[in-house]
């Protein structure tokens, strides 16, 4: 147990110290997890981590600790290296390819790793030193850490679900939108307050003490140092603590001998330089030879500590003040210093000459333009960012300075930062760009700040610099912008003539006719122009597989010309592809996609597998834009379900979303979910009133393809409130449009809402023609026309040929957990005279979206470490969902997974 009155005389933490009691304990129970102890400066997150690191230690966990520092902020995974040094002497438990990636990361290998896949070898090499004993995981001043450790950090914090380690993350401000769960530490009240000043100063004279009490406004750190500093002469205007407390801490460091205070300059440079090296720069301030009997001044001081075999600053506000407190000349002195002593380190030394720099100086600039290279090399990208940023700012050549920082601005846009990314753009003079720079910033501004995706103004920029790049020799720059303006046209629904626009450029590219790129950008930008077409030749293809970016445009295409089966089989190998190579970003919008398609294929269980991960990934990656275009597909999955609640919650927050400004395409899904709903729930009034705005141009939700899609919703509402005659031209359009565009989508929806709205003479041919339509690998299509024709002949009073289709109908949607619509079968199958027991859950429903990825990937085959890496999850965890999976599946092995799928047609086809 964590004793609060113990050495550490933690007052007034009573709950803060249960909480992190409770973390140790649940770790050694193999209940993994996390926690951000987060408050200012001073205020007691070092001593919580202490306290929790002597409490883990008693209980026989293994500690691993790593402190963010100013100075390693731009040194690629320097915290992550501080943090496994003394596990990295093995790596053996590690798969080669994680065991490559981990090198690569340290610089140690020719591999460029990617921060997921840096993370999972993380989270399997602590996973196993844990199978050896409880782990506990402590990062202070994490908001000081090197973006990429951050990430790592917060990537396995986010797993640790059934692996007994506990993390503790201390920072300053809130770590935003990781779904870890924070510790906010507030400042003592005045009770606990006055019982640190006495076990700290108990013969403070009594004014002294409330003045103390005063400044420190519970500030534990304050309520140490300030007796210290303060007398009862000392002046009484009060200043912000801060520079109270920094004050205090400089005239520490002006006391101590010159030696000790050369070296404790040296070190608030560089807290991670070797010592030799610390103390050369403190023999070169001095002006003689220093030894390291120089620290320990420092140290009795209460400057310095040594904690875990580490040389550390007692507090990061020391360390600033110390470095605050040196002089312009003797801090550029030590600075040059410690350059001249990392001649092993390039990107330390190149850090340490950029810090010495006046003006600008294009060697140093090259130095960290190497520097960033490197970090990209090993998959440090938020420190590439940092490098090239201040290499622009050390050239004189203008054109330089716009090449490095649009490279930067490139990088940023891939790590979805796009507060940092604009501010590289802003920092961009296109004028000293080239036509095809030009073009590349383009990009990144259309990225980052996309604005109103119905602006045609950005797609006339978009295609003139397309042109202007095709022209200058670089094609792949000139079909990027195609791409980003013709995406916007379908995302907006815009009119064809906008996307002439871009297929005119398109057409001057001279692109192959098969070049899954042009194909993409045709069907988005003309879909009726180009769609017949390219339906015809996207199933014919032979594409390259390996290439999964052209799967990706191929899918795409597919996807949005309603050929759902051929989509499903190009967006899967880009799944694959994108899974392989650790590339959540395009991951996370795949799956979204992928989940729509499968939605209406039949696959259900897969589209919640599908989307929740999606929402996950897009989470995690920062690509707030797709989390929200997930929770659209998944409303329109819990309506189809028949969670008439859950899908409007769902839907509605979508459609309040500000990031859905002029996106179409989402807000038709959500608004089309909305009515799915309200059909569903038994209001055929509202369903109406909701779905027909889908087909109004002038609505925020309409959207000529996605409207096609809801046609079969909107006359089964028609219908119940008898209103089939308005919406006689709806249908008459969608007519003429199938006839320009054979989308296999909008053909069975036009279909069925024919024969659904037709009159009694005509109802018989046109069910007919509906059903001779190919629905084998459409179930959703085909058991809701078994349902509508089933009724239609059971109210003719054909009852023995209706209960066939009802009976098909309800064991239809039974199969797809179509709850509404299952109801529906059976009512009418009751009408027929004929009753039904109501339906079981099946077993696959019973799984979690995780759970039915693990089974579906261990039923092909797949081992536990294999099916880790393409979900990101540790081997253990895989082996915790199977766990859980067979007795849910009523099977006892993994042997008998795959039958078991089948059962549930949850497995991809």
């Amino acid at each position: 147990m964590i004793d609060p009155a113990g050495p550490h005389a933690m007052h007034g933490r009573d709950a803060e110290l249960a909480a992190v009691e409770r973390l140790l304990r649940d770790a050694r129970a193999n209940r993994g997890a996390a926690l951000v102890v987060r408050g200012d400066p001073g205020i007691g997150k070092t001593m919580l981590l202490a306290a929790a690191r002597e409490a883990g230690t008693a209980a026989g966990m293994a500690v691993l600790s790593t402190n963010g520092a100013e100075t390693e902020a731009a040194l690629p995974f320097a915290g992550l290296h501080q943090l496994l040094a003394p596990v990295l002497g093995d790596l053996r438990a590690l798969t080669p390819r994680l065991r490559r990636t981990l090198r690569g990361a340290f610089g140690q290998g020719d591999t460029r790793p990617d921060r997921f896949t840096v993370g999972l070898a993380v989270l399997e090499l602590l996973g196993d030193r844990a199978a050896q004993a409880p782990l506990l995981i402590l990062a202070e001043d994490a908001h000081w850490l090197d973006p990429e450790t951050l990430d790592v950090l917060v990537f396995v914090a986010r797993r640790l679900t059934v692996e007994p380690v506990a993390a503790l993350i201390a920072a300053r401000a809130p770590l935003d939108g990781t779904g870890l769960v924070h510790l906010h530490l507030r400042e003592l009240d005045d009770e606990a307050a006055r019982r640190v000043l006495h076990d700290r100063s108990p013969a403070l004279d009594p004014g002294l003490r409330e003045r103390i009490l005063t400044e420190a406004a519970g500030n534990p750190l304050a309520l140490v140092e300030l007796p210290g500093c303060l007398t009862p002469d000392s002046p009484t205007e009060l200043m912000p603590l801060n520079e109270r407390l920094d004050s205090a801490f400089a005239d520490r460091f002006a006391q101590l001998p010159e030696p000790t205070r050369a070296f404790v300059a040296a070190f608030s440079a560089d807290t991670g330089a070797p010592t030799p090296a610390l103390v050369a720069a403190a023999g070169a301030l001095t002006g003689h030879a220093v030894d390291t009997r120089c620290i320990q001044p420092a140290i009795d001081a209460g400057l310095l500590q040594i904690h875990a075999r580490r040389l550390r600053f007692r507090h990061p506000l020391m360390r600033a003040a110390v470095y605050r407190a040196v002089d312009d000349v003797t801090r550029m002195t030590v600075h040059r210093a410690l350059a001249d002593a990392a001649t092993a380190d390039p990107d330390r030394r190149a850090w340490h000459r950029s810090a010495t720099t006046l003006g600008t100086d294009e060697e140093v600039s090259a130095e960290l333009e190497a520097t960033a290279g490197r970090a990209v090399e090993r998959g440090a990208v938020g420190v590439a960012v940092a490098g090239l940023d201040r290499a622009a700012e050390l050239t004189d050549d203008p054109a330089r300075r716009a090449a490095l920082l649009l490279r930067a601005a490139e990088l940023a846009a891939e790590l979805h930062d796009r507060g940092l990314a604009a501010r590289m753009v802003a920092k961009t003079d296109p004028a000293a760009c080239d036509v095809v720079d030009r073009g590349r910033l383009a990009l990144v501004g259309d990225v980052v700040e996309p604005g109103d995706v119905r602006d045609t103004g950005r797609i006339d920029l978009l295609c003139g610099l397309a042109e202007q790049a095709h022209a200058a020799g670089d094609t792949g720059v000139a079909a990027a912008l195609c791409w980003r303006a013709s995406s916007r046209v379908w995302w907006a629904s815009l009119p064809a003539e906008v996307g002439a626009r871009i297929t005119a450029v398109l057409d001057k590219m001279d692109l192959d006719a098969d070049d899954p790129r042009a194909l993409a950008i045709g069907a988005y930008a003309q879909p009726d122009a180009f769609g017949a077409a390219t339906l015809r030749q996207l199933p014919a293809l032979v594409p390259d597989r390996s290439d999964i970016d052209g799967m990706r445009y191929l899918g795409g295409a597919a996807l949005i010309l309603g050929d759902f089966v051929t989509a499903s089989s190009y967006l899967s190998t880009a799944i694959a592809g994108y899974r392989a190579r650790g590339r959540p970003a395009p991951l996370a919008r795949l799956l979204s996609s992928t989940g729509l398609i499968r939605l209406w294929l039949g696959r259900w269980p897969a589209v919640r597998a599908d989307l929740e991960e999606a929402e996950a990934l897009a989470a995690e990656t920062g690509d707030r834009f797709w989390t929200v275009a997930a929770r659209a597909s998944q409303a329109l999955h819990e309506a189809m379900s028949g969670n008439a609640g859950a899908a409007t919650r769902l839907a509605d927050a979508v459609l309040a979303s500000p990031l859905l400004a002029g996106v179409r395409f989402a807000a038709a899904a959500a608004q089309h979910a909305r009515g799915v709903a309200a059909n569903a729930a038994g209001r055929h009034d509202e369903a109406f009133d909701l779905l027909v705005r889908l087909f109004d141009p002038a609505d925020a939700a309409h959207h000529l393809d996605l409207s096609g899609w809801a046609l079969p919703d909107l006359a089964d509402a028609a219908v119940r409130v008898g209103r089939q005659d308005d919406l006689r031209e709806i249908v008459g359009r969608a007519r003429d449009r199938a006839a320009r565009l054979p989308s296999p989508m909008l053909h069975r929806c036009l279909a069925y809402a024919t024969a659904v709205l037709a009159p009694e003479p005509e109802a018989g041919p046109a069910f007919a023609a509906a059903l001779a339509m190919d629905l084998g690998q459409w179930p959703v299509h085909r058991a809701r026309l078994d349902l509508a024709h089933g009724s239609w002949l059971r109210r003719r009073r054909h009852i023995l040929e209706s209960r066939r289709l009802l009976r098909a109908a309800r064991d239809g949607f039974d199969a797809l957990g179509a709850g509404a619509w299952a109801r529906l079968a059976r009512e009418e199958l009751r009408a027929a005279g004929e009753e039904s027991a109501s339906r079981a859950v099946p077993s696959g429903e019973q799984l979690t979206a995780q759970e039915l990825q693990t089974a579906i990937l261990a039923g092909a085959g797949l081992s536990n470490r294999e099916i880790g890496q393409r979900l990101f999850l540790s081997h253990r965890t895989v082996s915790s969902h199977l766990y859980r999976v067979y007795p849910k599946l009523g099977i006892s092995g993994r042997a008998q997974l795959a039958d078991a799928l089948a059962a549930l047609d949850a497995q991809p086809r």
